[in-house]
């Protein structure tokens, strides 16, 4: 299996040593904003406290892991001084905020923002998420997926990673709730397109296709159906696949994970899940530090430890026919046959 030199290079710098990702997501915005604002008494959160935020965070989770995910707004500045040099680098690539529409929602790049940008500040892959429901209006999906494809080639244009988040939402008349008893389906539908090559991803960062809170024990007797849920969602995967923790607890999302590492994930790209109760403390600064540098940093020495012992290595995904992948271009005309 033959991958281009910097997609390569990319897969590999967001892993270990043992080729899994431990990422650690900091790009939040919406999530940080409101807590922010309702504890500043503010309309709009200020500045300076999202950007205090991602520092402490990327100060004490980047050296656990493989892998930082922050944004170019409110995150890279502020962080790429605290992320150790061998730590993998992924940026996002989408707004925050979205077109809501009464029939479905549609996801924008971040103005000013692009690819080539991500690429010549030193990222190893744009994240790309995008919120996708199989049964929303014609219009909205296709531009749902018009977006995703032009990110895709962009990447490959910058021979970037492309890493892609899919989420699914409430559409109009629906709230969180009533998704729950169609979670595994609507999961797998929102996948679904995206597994066409065309669409150029490397990496999906999935939500579960079951329970995201109070999750089955993964021994227990419920254990089974839900574990054939995370099967049928590895079963369609072209590439490598990671775990996001949806807003989960920690216990939850370790649960979580053991039922994706069974069904061949190569690893985690989370953030809540491993620094809520930290953030929690805002806006007492040295409390948030010294519950990051204990319980969050806890959290990931206990994924890690899962991830060691049960996570299938991203190389070793059926994608790859069991051979290690190798730069495509041949070395006898290269550079001259790579792109500029």
């Amino acid at each position: 299996m033959k991958i281009s030199p910097g997609k390569l290079w990319g897969l590999r710098r967001l892993a270990d040593g043992a080729g899994h990702w431990k990422m650690v997501a900091i790009d939040q915005r919406t999530p940080l904003f409101e807590p922010i604002a309702q504890k500043r008494g503010t309309k709009e959160p200020p500045f300076e406290d999202v950007t205090a935020v991602k520092r402490l965070l990327a100060r004490h989770l980047a050296p656990k892991a493989s892998a930082i995910l922050t944004d170019p707004i409110y995150g890279y500045l502020p962080t790429v001084g605290e992320i150790p040099p061998n730590i993998g680098l992924a940026l996002s690539y989408e707004h925050s905020v979205t077109e809501n529409t009464p029939q479905g929602r549609k996801t924008i790049p971040i103005p000013d923002w692009s690819v080539a940008k991500s690429r010549r500040i030193g990222a190893d892959a744009v994240k790309v998420l995008v919120w996708y429901r199989a049964d929303a209006a014609p219009e909205i999906r296709a531009h749902q997926e018009a977006f995703v494809q032009a990110a895709g080639d962009a990447c490959r244009r910058h021979d970037t990673v492309m890493l892609l988040e899919v989420l699914i939402y409430p559409l109009a008349g629906e709230n969180a709730a009533s998704l729950e008893p169609r979670r595994e389906q609507l999961v797998l539908d929102s996948i679904r397109p995206f597994c066409d090559a065309k669409y150029g991803v490397d990496i999906f960062k999935l939500e579960p296709p079951g329970p995201v809170h109070q999750v089955p024990d993964p021994d227990g007797k419920q254990a089974a159906a839900l574990q054939a849920s995370y099967d049928k969602m590895a079963a369609m995967l072209p590439r490598p696949w990671v775990m996001l923790s949806a807003g989960a607890a920690a216990e939850d999302f370790e649960r979580s994970l053991n039922y994706a590492y069974r069904a061949g994930a190569a690893g985690y790209l989370a953030g809540r899940a491993i620094w809520s109760q930290a953030f929690g403390h805002f806006p007492d600064f040295d409390a948030i530090e010294r519950s990051l540098a204990s319980d969050s940093v806890a959290v990931l020495d206990r994924l890690g430890a899962l991830t060691d012992a049960k996570a299938l290595p991203w190389h070793l995904h059926p994608a790859f026919a069991g051979t290690k992948p190798v730069p495509a271009p041949r070395q006898q005309v290269f550079p001259a046959d790579y792109p500029g």
